[in-house]
């Protein structure tokens, strides 16, 4: 199953940005985590239909109505991703 992974930059801590990831995630039936980065940043890790995984990005430049979406940055995702069978939030 393919896999994404995006780093969302801006004001995307504390706007409720990983429950709407998680979701959105949920809705789109993609497995994966979200979590808060020290750096301010969020971390999204994705796997699903490559069609399903280009809706999730569409929502993560946008995100919540309190987000403010500066930059998103598309990664490799790590070598053998363990998303499991639903879409979580870590810590």
């Amino acid at each position: 199953m393919p896999a994404r992974r995006w780093i969302v930059e801006g004001q995307v801590q504390s706007v409720g940005f990983r429950w709407f990831v998680r979701e959105r995630a949920t809705v789109l039936g993609l497995t994966g985590t979200v979590r808060n980065l020290p750096d301010a940043s969020v971390e999204v890790i994705a796997s699903g239909p490559d069609e399903k995984l280009d809706e999730l990005e569409t929502a993560l430049r946008k995100g919540p109505p309190a987000a403010d979406v500066h930059q998103l940055r598309k990664l490799e995702p790590p070598d053998g991703i363990e998303t499991g069978s639903g879409f979580t939030i870590s810590r």
